[in-house]
């Protein structure tokens, strides 16, 4: 069974890793996106590759059980906003990259929202717990965010990001010239 601590990986790296072209993609990749290490490129290609498969599997269904499941399939992936269309078929699954769920992380959607100055400081801010969903922080960078869920992100309460109003202190205080 394994050890209940110790998770299973998500990810499948690449079956021949050293082809220029591969390297070249997942350069512009990481930099485009501001990933870590490339195991993050290599779990968006591994959760795309396992979607891609849901949806030719169901090609060999019979009409009545296929209907059924494309739908919640569809359903699935318009919530997380993966698809941008509600009434998409299966071959816009099939045509998924790893960067439309790439475009999905909230390191992306941070900087997007223009809640940071650069990628990489979108990263920055949500590991350091300046980032909150819905008042709820969170400090994993590849949270892939639901639909329902991007207009409420924003900074923690207690950051210093935060912008609060101005007080009125020192208006009292005001010397004459």
């Amino acid at each position: 069974m394994g050890d209940p601590k110790k998770s299973r990986r998500k990810w499948e790296g690449p079956g021949h890793p050293w082809i220029k072209l591969n390297l070249d993609k997942e350069q512009a990749l990481i930099g485009k996106y501001g990933l870590r290490n490339k195991k993050e490129i290599w779990l968006a290609e591994t959760v795309i590759r396992n979607f891609r498969h849901q949806a030719r599997s169901l090609l060999a269904l019979p009409p009545a059980e296929r209907s059924v499941r494309e739908k919640q399939l569809l359903q699935k992936l318009y919530r997380l906003g993966i698809i941008e269309k509600e009434n998409a078929t299966l071959d816009d699954i099939l045509g998924l990259t790893e960067e439309s769920y790439l475009e999905r992380r909230l390191q992306t959607i941070v900087f997007k929202k223009g809640l940071a100055r650069s990628i990489y400081q979108a990263r920055q801010l949500i590991t350091h717990g300046h980032i909150a969903i819905g008042g709820k922080r969170v400090t994993s960078p590849g949270y892939i965010v639901p639909k329902e869920e991007e207009d409420l992100i924003d900074y923690y309460p207690t950051s210093p990001f935060k912008q609060t109003p101005p007080t009125q202190q020192g208006e009292g205080n005001v010397q004459q010239a």
